[in-house]
């Protein structure tokens, strides 16, 4: 008896080193998820940066094409108050032409009247005939200031049309760029929606009916029983079971989806209004560990992890305001929304 004894004694004192060996590796499993999590937000970010360079950089074109055409139309009114001008002047000058002309012809008539009269009226003749031919003058001058005027209209005119034929040019471009914007915008968006339609078919008819899984709007959502225990964020077995059919569908899904499109599943963790209790200060930190949690399970069953995002809520995003024990279970909640990046 005494040597079993001895054995007993000394086969329990060989399984501390397996615990700890077990222990360590876990926690090297840890700190290599999380390792992975941050270099993963850390290309998410980076990506997301791009496109918002991008955007940038195409506002900053639109913004230009507006200043041109700004320019373009000031350089149009001031055109227009040139040709204005030299409009008037144009009538000023004719308008004195056919003064000076009628005064000649006034001229000529008494200078024939005085022919008659011969002897008399030869200096009057005389100094007459010298003013006529001083209006001639006059006349002559008008004319070629008028033909230089007109030619001033119609180089006016042609820059004018110029002007507003690059103006029209200009609001052009900007209309055909904010029309290319809005048809790839509402084709990302069309085909997104597309896809969230059979993600949420296919969910749906993977999960079944259940009364604790709903489809609310554009989110799946799943009531936090499913998934934790109260004030808990460590998953559930029998969450587990319900996130692998999950994570079926969105590998299933990420094949289909064109990789140029920006989609990522959002999980949302949402809690009810009652002060937290247990391990976590606040409903913000237990929303997003929940959040959290959810992403990491998907991420260990294959869904790539630039598909994910998590997503703390509080309370503050209720879908039940009444101060009931059937509102505070609705509002705790798990949603799950396919959106574009």
């Amino acid at each position: 008896m005494a040597l079993a004894r001895g054995r007993r004694q000394e086969s329990g004192f060989n399984y501390w080193p397996g615990f700890v060996d077990a222990l360590s590796t876990l926690i090297l499993g840890i700190v290599f998820l999380l390792t992975v999590f941050l270099v993963v937000q850390f290309f998410l970010s980076q990506e997301v940066t791009g496109k918002d360079k991008a955007l940038a950089e195409l506002n900053a074109k639109i913004a230009q094409l507006n200043d041109i055409l700004s320019l373009e139309k000031l350089g149009k009114l001031n055109l227009e108050e040139q040709l204005a001008q030299m409009r008037a002047g144009l009538s000023a000058a004719e308008s004195e032409r056919d003064r000076v002309k009628g005064l000649y012809d006034g001229l000529a008539g008494a200078g024939n009247d005085a022919a008659g009269r011969a002897t008399e009226l030869n200096k009057a003749l005389d100094s007459e005939k010298q003013i006529s031919a001083r209006a001639l003058a006059q006349v002559e001058v008008l004319n070629q200031q008028i033909a230089a005027l007109r030619r001033q209209l119609a180089a006016l005119e042609e820059a004018l049309d110029a002007s507003e034929k690059r103006g029209k040019e200009s609001q052009n471009k900007i209309a055909d760029l904010g029309q290319r914007l809005n048809v790839a915008l509402a084709q990302r968006v069309q085909e997104l929606s597309r896809y969230r339609s059979e993600f949420f078919g296919r969910l749906r008819a993977i999960l079944g009916d259940r009364p604790d899984i709903r489809i609310v709007g554009d989110r799946f959502v799943f009531q936090s029983e499913v998934f934790f225990d109260t004030g808990q964020a460590l998953l559930l077995p029998e969450g587990r079971a319900e996130l692998d059919k999950v994570a079926d569908a969105l590998k299933e899904l990420d094949k289909k989806i064109p990789a140029e499109l920006p989609w990522v599943v959002r999980v949302d963790g949402h809690t009810d209004k009652r002060p937290i209790t247990g391990s976590f200060k606040s409903n913000w930190e237990l929303s997003s560990a929940r959040a959290i949690s959810v992403v990491q399970y998907l991420m260990s069953r294959g869904v790539p992890a630039q598909r994910l995002v998590a997503a703390g809520f509080a309370e503050f995003q209720p879908l039940d305001t009444a101060d009931t024990d059937d509102a505070y279970k609705r509002n705790r909640r798990i949603e799950l929304k396919l959106t574009e990046r």
